[in-house]
């Protein structure tokens, strides 16, 4: 029998044995009126209350966790459970969906997996609920809901669709260049399978397109960070954020700032001959540039012009243009 806690409080028993961490996490229940009620998972380990400080802290974390995400009680867009024919329930999300209520759409379809999980319906519901949260920005939401069906139905004819999904629900986070950019690399690996495992459907199109800009804007990152560095003095730093524009990002927007950056990083360490190798293999792959007016101007001042010398890292990696990024 659930034990009856007051409305705000809950107890969180843990053991910290050692290294050896042993947590019991509780299923905390709302039930209307009656405020929080608690059951124990049953596992055969042995539980004490308080403990240190540790062990506090830790309890409170999971609390809170379980706080957060179990108790949907609150949600204005929950679905009172009320027991329904499939057909009714994942019509209901259809009518929501085209009405433009999408959070109450994918309530519906959570329903339709909740009350009829091994219906043909619930593989159905899954990807509509994926693609719900996706359109109210629920994007952790949509990917898990894309995730679990490609997991249960891998060779589903709607696959190409939930990566699809994913690389968008990725997407859709990518920040400014002077953040993070981990989600524009997830976005790049999922959009790529998209265009690798389906190169014929609908979604590789849009894809392709999507993986050069997340690769651009990887390519930015480096970027950004180089001519920070360079701001700095610091030279060598600079020049390795640089490199790895010329090496995996050749053919981003950002490579012409690139080989500029290295012909003025290299002038002003005083290694001549890789400044001229930078600024010869921008004039004679971009000789309209503008880049390349800075880079020959910057030579000319000390007496120099671009020279490439083949055995320069510059030349190497030029000539292994793509290595990274051409996988179409």
């Amino acid at each position: 029998m659930p034990i009856a806690v007051p409305r705000g409080i809950a107890i969180v028993r843990i053991n910290v044995d050692g290294r050896l961490w042993r947590l019991i996490l509780l299923i905390l229940q709302v039930s209307r009126g009656s405020g929080l009620f608690m059951k124990s998972n049953k596992f055969s380990v042995s539980m004490v209350f308080g403990g240190s400080r540790l062990a506090r802290a830790v309890g409170g974390s999971i609390l809170a966790a379980l706080l957060l995400t179990g108790c949907g009680g609150d949600d204005e867009f929950a679905v009172p459970y009320e027991e329904r024919p499939v057909e009714e329930i994942y019509n209901k999300g259809l009518d929501y969906m085209e009405a433009g209520e999408y959070r109450r759409a994918s309530a519906e379809f959570d329903e339709v997996e909740r009350q009829h999980p091994y219906s043909q319906w619930a593989r159905r519901a899954m990807l509509m609920a994926a693609f719900t949260n996706y359109k109210t920005n629920e994007y952790d939401s949509a990917i898990l809901a894309a995730q679990r069906f490609l997991s249960l139905f891998p060779g589903n004819k709607d696959a190409a669709y939930a990566h699809y999904l994913i690389g968008m629900s990725y997407y859709e986070q990518i920040s400014d260049v002077r953040r993070d950019q981990k989600m524009t690399d997830r976005a790049y690996q999922s959009l790529l399978e998209v265009v690798r495992r389906y190169p014929d459907t609908e979604y590789a199109l849009d894809a392709r397109l999507k993986v050069d800009l997340t690769v651009d804007h990887l390519a930015g990152k480096e970027m950004a960070i180089g001519r920070y560095y360079l701001k700095e003095r610091n030279y060598l730093a600079a020049i390795n954020r640089f490199r790895v524009v010329l090496e995996k990002y050749q053919s981003t927007t950002h490579i012409e700032e690139a080989l500029t950056r290295l012909t003025e990083t290299y002038l002003a360490l005083g290694v001549q001959s890789e400044a001229q190798t930078a600024a010869a293999i921008l004039g004679y792959n971009y000789p309209g540039s503008e880049w390349y007016q800075d880079s020959y101007a910057m030579l000319e001042e000390r007496g120099l012009e671009p020279v490439e010398n083949e055995d320069s890292w510059i030349s190497k990696a030029w000539k292994g243009i793509g290595a990274a990024v051409d996988v179409f």
